[in-house]
């Protein structure tokens, strides 16, 4: 009995003092709990491998991918896609909130004024040397502001025009439809003999080539359009200089083009959704288009065209979509921001949802080439490439007022030269306040 009861004693002693030992032993910290705010409008992606089109979707994926292996802090990513029209409220309107965007994907058209509020930080420590040889340097000066990289891009979309084949066709414009899977870039004298022949020939109600002027939506568009007489647009400075010979004649050619019935009529009260709807109904014969829309086309009724051009070349426009990390006074939810970038970039199936366009990473156009839509031929038109903001800030402030005074000229109330200095002067004056009120991350 003593025995049995020295045993029990030593077992017990010896259970306290194991029990001693763990808890002397480090307990492993607990992480941290982190939400990551990831916001995006909607935005078409294309992976041919998974067949998800919703780059929201994505985004869930590579949050939950991104939370599962992040060892440093307890991460969830919390993705929200707001509509194109309440961008304010949930970017801007949230900031100093609980809501306020850490990670914003979207188009560099409305990214880039943030970079001047000051909460947009530098992504220059997260670019490997590989990295930065991995995307063309154009796309890198689109993407900085005083030497700094501030937007990291993802893929970009070039704007150009669509025509309907078959109304070209019925017209007697057969001579000017390309060969499949190529750009067209008409001279000036073409141009002319086609919209002549278009507005002559098509069908009552079915009209040549869009235009619109009721809002800020047709601006990138017509300011495309006053290049066509070989104006440079902006001067050595980025400031508007449309008040020149070759800006006037291209205000004028506006002009003329409406009473030649070359546009829809009212087209000054019309905006972008009429003009869609038009084409869509086979009442418009040239409207314009981005190599994602174009996926979608029947091409054996749809072509492509640049914008019109003194030289003949054409012009488009590229719309570049990719990456912003804001401040929001969290040093910690920076670096996380930061590594969800890293771990992004680093994967190869999230990279392969760029092919909804031309990949800005060129390992990854190489990698899925078979799957972009035309690529050879987009990739080559990207000579014919203008910038259309030149890294203003207030980039809204300007579409806000350049509208107006084209609806003015459609409208007949002022002259294409009294267009020409309004713009000039309206225009600027939104970039100045802009450059006053600027204010880069420290």
């Amino acid at each position: 009995m003593k025995k049995w009861r020295r045993l029990l004693m030593g077992g017990i002693s010896l259970f306290i003092f194991l029990g001693a030992l763990a808890g002397c032993a480090p307990r492993e910290a607990e992480k941290r709990a982190s939400k990551l705010i990831v916001k995006l409008p909607p935005l078409t992606v294309a992976n041919a491998d998974t067949g998800i089109t919703d780059f929201y979707d994505v985004l869930i994926q590579a949050g939950k991918e991104f939370a599962a292996q992040y060892t440093d802090n307890d991460v969830t990513v919390e993705v929200i896609k707001f509509g194109y029209t309440e961008e304010d409220e949930y970017i801007a309107g949230c900031f100093d909130t609980d809501n306020a965007v850490d990670v914003l994907f979207e188009g560099y058209f409305n990214m880039a004024g943030y970079i001047h509020t000051g909460r947009v930080v530098p992504l220059d420590d997260i670019l490997t040397d590989e990295i930065r040889a991995d995307v063309d340097d154009t796309l890198w000066k689109m993407s900085q502001v005083d030497g700094k990289i501030y937007m990291l891009p993802y893929y970009s979309l070039q704007n150009t025009l669509i025509y309907n084949k078959d109304l070209f066709r019925q017209c007697g414009l057969a001579e000017y439809i390309g060969a499949d899977d190529t750009i067209q870039s008409w001279t000036p004298e073409e141009w002319e003999h086609i919209l002549s022949a278009l507005a002559e020939k098509l069908p009552e109600m079915t009209y040549p080539m869009l235009m619109y002027a009721k809002n800020d939506q047709g601006d990138t568009h017509i300011m495309t359009l006053l290049r066509s007489k070989g104006s440079a647009f902006f001067d050595e400075n980025g400031r508007f200089n449309i008040n020149t010979a070759e800006g006037i004649a291209a205000l004028q050619w506006i002009a003329e083009s409406y009473k030649k019935g070359y546009f829809p009529p009212g087209c000054e009260n019309m905006e972008i959704i009429d003009c869609n709807a038009l084409f869509a109904n086979n009442q418009l014969a040239i409207h314009m288009a981005n190599s994602a829309t174009m996926i979608n086309e029947d091409m054996t009724s749809a072509g492509i065209a640049n914008f019109p051009s003194l030289d003949g070349k054409g012009y488009n426009t590229s719309f570049v979509t990719g990456f912003e990390v804001f401040d929001n006074g969290d040093p910690e939810k920076v670096r996380i921001a930061k590594d969800f970038l890293r771990y992004f970039m680093s994967s190869e199936e999230l990279m392969n949802y760029a092919q909804i366009g031309i990949p800005a990473s060129n390992a990854t156009a190489e990698r899925v080439s078979r799957h972009i839509f035309m690529q050879e031929a987009y990739t080559a038109n990207m000579a014919n490439t203008v910038d259309f903001t030149a890294n203003n800030p207030n980039w809204r402030g300007v579409r806000d007022i350049f509208y107006i005074h084209i609806h003015e000229l459609l409208a007949g109330t002022i002259t294409p030269q009294e267009a020409a200095e309004a713009i000039d002067a309206d225009c600027n004056a939104a970039i100045d306040a802009g450059w006053a009120n600027s204010k880069l991350h420290e």
